[in-house]
């Protein structure tokens, strides 16, 4: 089986606790993979690649994401987060109108501390392992990319969100971050990832769901590709693709002729992703075949 599953993850549960359930429904020795880590405590989304489909895993860990949160104000938290030790702070209640105006500076290219429980790596050691024994942890901040963050309802000291981010975002630091500008404290204490690229919640199957059903849930490797184009060859032409050769393609998507030097999906005439490649002078080279 080649192709991406996703998981609904129940909260209580690491990512590679869901990750190893999963493993269970498929063929010994089949390769799988998940394509980006979820806190215990966090629910939704955790694209698996199943095959074939863990050589996209990079691909899919790159694409846009989506979180439902409900932020704490007034308390902290060791973790960040209700899975952690909590403490209230005592702060008086903000108005709404302060916390628009802090979240607008969140918006954007902002550079971001990971939490201490994080699986970000110290001097080759993760910063959850050095946290959990004692150890003070030093995170450097680094930027990250945020495309919104919407408020969706308000009743102190609950503030909830719904974030559009790129790669490496921590919605906790943003509850942390949020309760230090506006001088109250902040902690996470719900979170859902709604979206990765086109995967969401809806596509999603349960840890616990019959094994029968993975083969209408299992999804095309073509998805992993997002907004890259993708070409067609022929039978004829795959035999001498596969052993490296250039071949004459025919685009795909939009009927339209892929720029010059650009990546694209390689597909066979079944539609099947068997490749990725780059496309200069009417052919297509290959890069990465797929055992498919």
């Amino acid at each position: 089986m080649n192709g991406l599953l996703v998981i609904d993850k129940p909260g209580g549960m690491t990512s590679r606790d869901a990750v190893n359930r999963v493993q269970r429904w498929f063929p010994r020795k089949t390769k799988i993979g998940h394509t980006g880590t979820l806190d215990p405590l966090a629910t939704g989304v955790l694209v698996v690649c199943v095959g074939a489909a863990t050589r996209l895993a990079d691909r899919v860990q790159a694409m846009g994401k989506s979180y439902a949160s409900r932020f704490r104000l007034g308390a902290t938290s060791t973790t960040d987060d209700a899975d952690g030790t909590v403490t209230e702070t005592g702060a008086a209640p903000v108005p709404r109108e302060a916390i628009d105006a802090a979240l607008a500076r969140f918006v954007g290219v902002v550079e971001q501390t990971p939490p201490a429980f994080s699986a970000m790596k110290v001097d080759g050691r993760r910063a959850h392992a050095l946290a959990r024994a004692g150890e003070e942890v030093h995170l450097k901040a680094r930027p990250v990319r945020i495309d919104a963050v919407r408020v969706v309802g308000f009743a102190w000291p609950w503030l909830d969100v719904e974030v559009d981010c790129g790669k490496g975002t921590y919605i906790r630091s943003i509850a942390r971050d949020l309760g230090a500008a506006l001088g109250v404290s902040g902690m996470v204490q719900t979170l859902r990832r709604t979206r990765v690229g086109p995967f969401t919640t809806e596509q999603g199957v349960g840890v616990d769901a019959p094994p029968a059903d993975l083969p209408v849930r299992l999804r095309p490797m073509a998805e992993a590709l997002g907004d890259t184009p993708c070409v067609t060859i022929g039978a004829d032409e795959l035999r001498r693709f596969r052993t490296g050769q250039a071949v004459r393609f025919t685009p795909l998507r939009l009927g339209r002729q892929p720029p010059e030097c650009a990546a694209v999906g390689v597909v066979d005439e079944r539609g099947e992703l068997i490749a990725l490649g780059t496309v200069a002078n009417g052919v297509v080279r290959p890069e990465a075949v797929f055992n498919v």
